[in-house]
C-alpha cells in the first residue's frame, strides 16, 4: 500500500510526515539531526511513561485552572493513559543523545499526546488548532521543568526494580552462607595466608555488602522526590498562574501514587543537578562493591589444579578455543564489565553536570541517558549473578581445611596456649622445614591428637558475630 502524508509547519518551513504517524515536525527535525546512539527514547519505556504522567498531572492543572475545555482534558488524558499504558512506544523516535536540553524529547512528547488526542474527538491529525502540542500539551510548561521531572520519576521507578535484583543476589549469598556454615577455611589478607575463617562467614559478609548499599539506594529515593515542576524556562514560573505551581504538583503526587514535593528554590532547582551526580556516586559504589565480590569469587574458584580451588563456580560454557578442558568464570567477569561501564559513566555524569551554564544545565539528555543505562544492565547483571552463578557454587571442603593444616598462620590460633615465643618457633621450623605446623605441634606432644583436632574445631578456631549462621 502506498504510504499517504500529511504537511507540518513550523517557523523553519514545511515537512511531509506519513499519516500514520502520530509525531510531528519537530520530532521529525530532531530525528533527522540527531543519530548519535542510533537507538531511540523507546529504548526507555518507563521515561516514555514517565513523560506521560507529568503531562497529564498538568493537563489536569490547567483545566482546573480554566484554560483546557472539558473535550479537550478527557482527550489528552485518554492520551497520556494509554501512553502510560504502553502504548504508542514505537512513536518516540528521536535518539536520547540530543542537543537542546531535552526539547526534542519533550516535543515528541506533545505531538504524540496532541495527535492521539485528536483521533480520540474523530479529529484529522496536526489539526493543531484544536488541540496544539504547544499551546495545549505544553501549556505552563517548559522542556525545563517537564524533563528534569520525568527523569526523577524514571529514577525514583528503576531504583525499585535495582533494590529488588540486589536483594535476589543478598539473599542468593545469605543461602550460601548458611550452607557453608561449618566449612573451615583460611583468611587471607593482602593475598597472604592470615587466620581461618569459615567460607559461611566470607559469603556472609557479600550479603552484608549488599544489604548496606540497598539501604544507600533508599536514601537516593528521597532526593528524587524533590522537583522543580511549575518552575517553566528557569524557575520563575513565568507563563503561568499563581495556583498552578501548587495544584501541579498535588495532581502529580495523584497520578504517580508518589508523595513529590517542590523544590524550596525554583530557580536554584532547574539548574541544579546535585541529586543525579549524587545518585550515580551511589550507583558507582554499588558497581565497586559488586565487582570486588566478583574478583573474590573468581579468585576462590582459580584454578582448579593451579590455584585456590577452594569453591567451583557452575560451568556454563567451554572457556577456550584452542584449550580443551577449560572453564572460565564468566558470569562474574561479564558483572565485572558492567562494573567499570557504570564507574566510567559516574565520570561522565560528573563532568556533564559541572558543565552546565547558568540558569540551566543543557547536558541533562546524556545525565539521564547514562543513569538509565546503568541502573537497566546492573539490574540484569545482578540476576544474571545470583541466579546462573552464586546458586550453583559448591565448596571444595578438603582443599579449604588443608590450606589450614599446611598454613604457617595456623599457629597464630594456639597464641593463647602456647604463647608467642614457642608459636613463633613453631612457624620458623614449618617454614625452613616445609612441615606441616600440625604435624610439628603433634611431634612435639604439645597436644595429642584429638585435642588438637578439638582445637580445630570450626567453633573453638573462629568467633562467630553472626546469628545468621550459627
Amino acid at each position: 500500500m502506498e504510504k499517504q502524508y500529511r504537511i507540518e509547519k513550523d517557523f523553519l518551513g514545511e515537512k511531509e510526515i506519513e499519516t500514520s504517524k502520530y509525531y510531528g515536525i519537530q520530532t521529525l527535525r530532531a530525528k533527522e539531526n540527531f543519530d548519535i546512539t542510533k537507538t531511540s527514547l523507546s529504548l526507555f519505556p518507563n521515561f516514555i511513561k514517565s513523560l506521560a504522567k507529568v503531562k497529564k498531572a498538568c493537563a489536569l492543572t490547567n483545566y482546573e485552572l480554566g484554560d483546557l475545555t472539558d473535550v479537550q482534558k478527557d482527550a489528552i488524558i485518554q492520551a497520556c493513559n494509554e501512553i502510560i499504558d504502553g502504548k504508542f512506544r514505537d512513536q518516540f523516535i528521536v535518539d536520547p543523545i540530543q542537543g537542546g536540553a531535552g526539547t526534542s524529547t519533550n516535543m515528541n512528547v506533545n505531538e504524540v499526546i496532541a495527535n492521539r488526542a485528536l483521533e480520540i474527538l474523530g479529529k484529522p491529525k496536526s489539526s493543531y488548532d484544536i488541540i496544539h502540542p504547544n499551546n495545549h500539551i505544553n501549556m505552563s510548561q517548559s522542556t525545563n521543568d517537564v524533563y528534569p521531572t520525568a527523569i526523577k520519576l524514571t529514577l525514583h521507578e528503576l531504583i525499585f526494580k535495582l533494590k529488588d535484583s540486589l536483594r535476589f543476589l543478598r539473599d542468593c549469598f545469605e543461602e550460601k552462607s548458611i550452607e557453608f556454615k561449618d566449612i573451615l577455611k583460611m583468611g587471607r589478607t593482602q593475598l597472604q595466608d592470615a587466620v581461618p575463617m569459615t567460607l559461611g562467614q566470607e559469603f556472609k559478609t557479600f550479603a552484608v555488602m549488599i544489604d548496606e548499599d540497598i539501604f544507600r539506594l533508599r536514601e537516593c529515593q528521597a532526593l528524587l522526590k524533590e522537583v522543580n515542576l511549575g518552575a517553566t524556562a528557569i524557575g520563575t514560573g513565568i507563563n503561568t498562574k499563581a495556583a498552578y505551581q501548587r495544584k501541579v504538583i498535588s495532581n502529580l503526587r495523584e497520578v504517580t501514587g508518589v508523595d513529590y514535593i517542590s523544590a524550596g528554590d525554583l530557580i536554584e532547582a532547574t539548574q541544579d543537578t546535585g541529586a543525579f551526580v549524587h545518585i550515580s556516586g551511589v550507583l558507582k559504589r554499588v558497581a565497586i562493591k559488586i565487582s570486588k565480590i566478583c574478583n573474590d569469587l573468581r579468585l576462590l574458584s582459580s584454578g582448579p589444579r593451579a590455584g585456590l580451588n577452594e569453591i567451583n563456580l557452575p560451568p556454563l560454557q567451554p572457556g577456550s578455543s584452542i584449550m580443551p578442558g577449560k572453564v572460565n568464570p564468566v558470569i562474574p567477569e561479564v558483572v565485572n564489565q558492567v562494573a567499570f561501564d557504570v564507574i566510567g559513566a559516574d565520570t561522565t555524569i560528573s563532568i556533564a553536570s559541572e558543565h552546565g551554564q547558568l540558569q540551566l544545565n543543557v547536558f541533562e539528555p546524556l545525565i539521564a541517558y547514562k543513569l538509565f543505562n546503568s541502573i537497566n544492565m546492573m539490574r540484569r547483571a545482578f540476576y544474571s549473578l545470583g541466579e546462573k552463578c552464586v546458586k550453583g557454587i559448591t565448596a571444595n571442603e578438603e582443599v579449604c581445611m588443608n590450606n589450614i593444616l599446611n598454613s604457617v598462620t595456623l599457629v597464630t590460633c594456639l597464641n593463647p596456649i602456647l604463647g608467642y615465643e614457642k608459636s613463633s618457633a613453631i612457624a620458623k621450623e614449618a617454614l625452613k622445614t616445609n612441615k606441616r605446623v600440625y604435624d610439628i605441634i603433634l611431634e612435639q606432644e604439645l597436644f595429642t591428637k584429638e585435642e588438637l583436632d578439638e582445637l580445630l574445631q570450626p567453633k573453638n578456631m573462629v568467633h562467630n558475630y553472626d546469628k545468621g549462621i550459627k
